[in-house]
């Protein structure tokens, strides 16, 4: 049998706390090996359990779920920890910053228990959960942090990209899912997944999140695209 998905949930929240540990534990695949109400506990209990998923409050006393994510996920880590950010819509700038640090996703908090349940999967099994409509939502509100700037990375970065490939990335970045790239380029969104997946590999980026990221800060992709 394939090992559950061992969760960590961080929420300061008891309440919510308790949903998610009754929805996750309900599950065949999952089970949940810890709970922090603060950030500094979130962070002991993610390096002693060391789970498949962590489901992080940004909000949180002590130390706030951006700190508690860039020390487990940012650039800085030895083993980033697969985050998933729970949030509200009204702290996208908040949502901004935890991709930045290292988050792999992030839901709202007022998401169906499915949808939930599903995020944890989809993390878990290494990919990033930033839904198309939302990565626009994104970029119209924050692209201009992530233009190119002093220090930022060079164009040369994109070279070892096939002409395809920088074409596919762009489209990432504009917020198209794999169907829609497919529509867009008359190709099989099979076809695209490959293409997302050598992109990933040759740039050295963990996810479709980094992607959008440095394809914007190299200039790839101009703000008003």
């Amino acid at each position: 049998m394939t090992a559950p998905i061992r969760v960590l949930i961080c929420e300061d929240q008891a309440l919510i706390r308790a949903g998610y540990v009754a929805i996750f534990n309900a599950q065949p695949d999952m089970e949940v090996v810890g709970e922090a109400a603060d950030g500094p506990a979130g962070l002991e209990a993610a390096q002693l359990l060391e789970p498949d998923v962590i489901v992080m409050d940004i909000r949180m006393p002590l130390m706030d779920g951006i700190e508690v994510t860039k020390r487990l996920a940012g650039a800085g880590a030895a083993n980033p920890a697969k985050i998933l950010v729970i949030t509200t819509f009204n702290v996208d700038e908040y949502v901004y910053a935890a991709l930045r640090a290292g988050a792999s996703g992030f839901l709202l908090k007022d998401s169906p228990p499915d949808e939930l349940i599903n995020g944890v999967r989809t993390i878990a099994r290494g990919e990033s959960l930033l839904a198309p409509a939302v990565t626009r939502t994104l970029i119209g509100q924050f692209a201009e942090r992530i233009r190119p700037t002093a220090g930022a990375p060079s164009r040369q970065v994109l070279e070892v990209l096939a002409p395809r490939e920088r074409e596919v990335l762009g489209l990432i970045a504009k917020g198209l899912s794999n169907v829609e790239i497919a529509a867009e380029l008359v190709i099989s969104a099979e076809t695209v997944k490959t293409y997302v997946s050598r992109i990933l590999t040759k740039l050295d980026l963990r996810d479709r999140v980094q992607a959008v990221v440095l394809a914007y800060r190299t200039g790839l992709v101009e703000v008003h695209d």
